[in-house]
């Protein structure tokens, strides 16, 4: 399973990152590793104007990020135009590797964008009950609030549920990565 590390989950210092990691950073210019990374891009669930997401992608561009993860990303058919247009025009400015995080499984029809698909994001309490309804082999799991002693089992279970990549950790989802880079966190790799 690769690893992705989104920014309120950042892997903590004493973490072994292989070159298969990849590091979500949330904002432009905020590089702390030689990793490759992808730039955070907030799509509030589909209501953010196009014009001001494509400013996202060309800041990212412009960075030098690798990727993007469209974080907060719609899940409906609704959502699937301004999605796929920001997949196009990611590309074309040669940012390649997008992960699409809605958190949930999505429409059917965002498996034709060729990205990544998060389909589940939340705490190890509905992780655990979670059915994956939804969900095929290789999407992203994003686990947070597992108990220290428990992140062996989060992450075998993420692999018995086919995720393709994804973090567990015992931090919460609105950490920062400036206070958890020195924290207790834990993620796998």
């Amino acid at each position: 399973m690769k690893t992705l590390f989104p920014p309120y989950a950042h892997p903590s210092p004493e973490l072994p990152l292989d070159g298969d990691t990849w590091i979500v950073r949330e904002l432009p210019g905020e590089r702390r590793s030689l990793h490759q990374s992808l730039g955070k891009i907030d799509l509030d669930w589909g209501t953010r104007s196009l014009a001001d997401v494509l400013a996202d992608v060309d800041a990212w561009r412009a960075d030098g990020a690798e990727g993007l993860f469209l974080d907060r990303a719609p899940a409906g058919s609704g959502g699937v135009g301004p999605v796929a247009l920001t997949v196009r025009l990611a590309a074309r400015r040669g940012l390649h590797r997008v992960v699409l995080n809605p958190g949930v499984p999505t429409h059917p029809l965002y498996r034709d964008l060729g990205v990544r698909i998060c389909t589940f994001e939340g705490p190890w309490s509905a992780y655990q009950s979670w059915d994956g309804d939804g969900s095929r082999p290789g999407d992203g799991h994003l686990v947070h609030r597992v108990p220290a002693e428990l992140l062996t089992a989060a992450r075998r279970l993420m692999g018995r549920r086919g995720a393709g990549f994804g973090l567990a950790t015992d931090a919460g989802p609105l950490v920062s990565a400036e206070s958890f880079a020195g924290g207790a966190g834990s993620a796998d790799n």
